[in-house]
């Protein structure tokens, strides 16, 4: 809606003004080439101003989306700059364009050439004023640090609070961590502290596989989008989507990559093949998968337990049960006991990439029940 009333009034201005301009160029021309005139000259002024509104009615929904791209491009390049660095570049200009005002007064009496002279002078002092600011930057820190501490218009990038915690670093969301919908949990204990960043090619993603015909890839995806506004509404963190994308990088997880190490962030994610790429190109990265098996309670072989087998398996005589976490417990001889509560106990553990497996057999105590039975 608002796009539109900006279209609509920026195509006004520019009726306008083609408006005026073929009320002044009309006549001019008329004078100069004797051109003779079918219709009054106010008739070419409304054809004029129209031409003018309709091309741009056209043209500003491009100029606004390439300012849009542009504004994002801007801001994502200005969070990594250091304020006392802003500061310091604005000061520096300052001083700088206040001697080429100066200069230029008595520069521009020189004939022909002193207006373009002054000109020039101007930009290369505030050129080298910003330079010179910079490159000292530390000899006036004493003025960048007065000035952030007083000021409530800037923070300190050196102390950057993401999410209110002091030098901790943003995290960056993946398609499949936010599908996956345990970050919401996560973040709701507090064990995760900072600012979670959503990129905007992620979204785009999200929203592609919320429109996919498959049934599947359609549930998945608006899953993950009810659970980023369930995110952005419940969690006491901050969690913003960050419109940044990089058009020479066509890959999804390319892109993430790149989007870290411009904010010096973490990457959140269940995928195994971006886990490596992380770790080959040098970020962090923190993986849901892992930290549920970290937590998942400790079995040791000889230890007793209680399991519901449910199915039989893939070997002979087999039976498999699974804990609350997910964990299957492969029960020697369990096939007989399928649907029954039974205690077993554990013979070994195996930790795999993709998980933990239990193996068991039925206890002395249950075989000792069966005999009696017997």
């Amino acid at each position: 809606m608002f796009k539109n009333i900006v279209r609509i009034v920026l195509s006004i201005i520019a009726f306008v003004a083609g408006y005026e301009l073929f009320k002044f160029a009309v006549p001019s021309v008329i004078a100069t080439t004797n051109f003779p005139l079918q219709l009054p000259a106010g008739w070419f002024n409304f054809l004029g101003g129209g031409i003018t509104g309709l091309i741009f009615y056209f043209i500003i929904p491009h100029i606004i989306s390439y300012l849009s791209k542009f504004s994002s491009w801007a801001e994502g390049k200005m969070r990594l700059v250091p304020t006392q660095d802003i500061v310091l570049g604005v000061i520096g200009l300052i001083i700088a364009l206040i001697i080429g005002v100066l200069l230029s007064f008595p520069l521009s009496r020189i004939p022909l050439v002193g207006p373009y002279l002054a000109l020039v002078i101007t930009l290369v002092l505030a050129y080298l004023g910003v330079n010179l600011f910079l490159s000292r930057k530390d000899d006036f820190s004493f003025i960048t640090s007065s000035i952030v501490r007083r000021s409530p218009f800037f923070t300190d990038s050196s102390d950057n609070n993401y999410g209110g915690k002091k030098g901790v670093p943003p995290k960056v969301l993946d398609t499949s961590v936010i599908i996956d919908g345990r970050i919401m949990d996560i973040c709701k204990t507090g064990f995760l502290e900072g600012e979670i960043i959503v990129p905007g090619f992620v979204l785009e993603e999200l929203r592609h596989i919320a429109d996919s015909p498959d049934l599947l890839k359609r549930n998945r995806g608006r899953r993950g989008l009810d659970i980023l506004n369930k995110m952005q509404k419940e969690l006491s963190i901050e969690v913003n989507i960050v419109n940044m994308d990089y058009e020479d990088i066509e890959e999804v997880d390319s892109k993430l990559v790149k989007l870290a190490q411009d904010f010096k962030g973490v990457i959140l994610t269940n995928d195994f093949n971006l886990s490596k790429v992380c770790q080959l190109q040098g970020v962090t990265v923190l993986n849901i998968n892992e930290l549920a098996n970290a937590v998942k309670p400790v079995v040791l072989p000889g230890e007793e337990m209680k399991v519901h087998v449910i199915k039989d398996g893939k070997e002979a005589g087999q039976g498999v049960a699974y804990l609350d976490d997910g964990t299957m417990i492969v029960v020697e001889g369990g096939k007989k006991h399928i649907g029954e509560s039974i205690d077993i106990l554990v013979t070994s553990v195996l930790q795999t990439a993709a998980g933990r497996m239990i193996f068991a057999k039925p206890s002395s105590n249950l075989s000792e029940k069966v005999s009696a039975k017997q």
